[in-house]
């Protein structure tokens, strides 16, 4: 169980300066910190330390109203883990704007490395994403989140792409971000020749593909590469990599990034056998 709730009457206390102004923040960066907002997340932040996967929570500020409907998610945490309480005046000064959720936590991201070894710690048959220049934090919540629905393996983002631990984009997420392995950083042809050399059978999604997503056949190890709206993904991954397209009426160039990885998701979690 958490700490035992410590009430805060001055926006500037210091013990929560973390959770000042967390618009601007998102903006500059939090050094390896992040915000988890609503009870859903929080829920799954303190799900996420439990299993050990490199997440921890630092400390987490609620509306005092907020307190006492949220004893089994806060039995989540450990003892190391301080509760702040806040009035409903306090609580906003020190968010920026107004918080109708009233429930906050600051996370600690897990370390680099952990996303480095991520793919050496894949199963032997596995279905990852991989992003490039995945640039919409709504997207990538997005594409988090259909990657828990159906059973991804790993989301594999480039050095270009979003930061999915953006406090926006863990929202999208439904809090999928915190469950489902990710790594970020590596050059899209370094990561792309990575999977390859690691047996995964690579596939490009774009409006041009060669083949339907329902005709890509199961494999032991499928990598779907996702590419930035409006562009989609550049020529030499195209040329480099089989290809597969979304199937759609005639008069639209394609798909919303996240919608697609949802179809897409789906035609090959089937294919594969990991839903029904």
């Amino acid at each position: 169980m958490a700490g035992e709730p410590v009430r805060i009457d001055d926006p500037s206390d210091p013990r929560i300066a973390g959770f000042v102004s967390i618009r601007e923040r998102d903006l500059t960066g939090r050094d390896g910190l992040f915000i988890a907002e609503g009870t859903v997340v929080l829920r799954m932040l303190g799900s996420a330390q439990a299993m050990t996967n490199g997440f921890a929570c630092e400390a987490v500020l609620l509306l005092e109203s907020r307190l006492a409907g949220l004893a089994d998610v806060l039995s989540l945490f450990g003892p190391n883990v301080p509760v702040y309480i806040a009035s409903a005046g306090v609580f906003d000064a020190v968010a920026g704007f107004n918080m109708h959720r009233g429930v906050l936590a600051l996370g600690r991201k897990p370390t680099p490395e952990a996303g480095a070894a991520l793919l050496g710690g894949l199963p032997e048959t596995s279905l990852v994403l991989v992003g490039c220049g995945l640039s919409n934090h709504d997207n990538v919540g997005s594409i988090f989140r259909n990657a828990a629905a159906f059973g991804a393996d790993a989301v594999f983002l480039d050095e270009t792409s979003c930061d999915p631990l953006y406090r926006k984009a863990i929202r999208v997420s439904v809090g999928s971000v915190l469950s489902v392995p990710f790594s970020r950083g590596l050059g899209a042809q370094a990561m792309l020749q990575g999977l390859a050399a690691a047996g995964f059978e690579i596939w490009g999604l774009s409006p041009r593909g060669t083949v339907p997503v329902a005709a890509i056949p199961a494999a032991r190890r499928i990598a779907l590469v996702l590419g930035t709206e409006g562009e989609g993904l550049p020529a030499s991954i195209l040329s480099a990599f089989r290809t597969a397209r979304i199937p759609q009426r005639p008069g639209l160039d394609s798909l919303n990034v996240a919608t697609a990885s949802g179809i897409a998701l789906y035609q090959i979690a089937l294919a594969m056998g990991r839903i029904d």
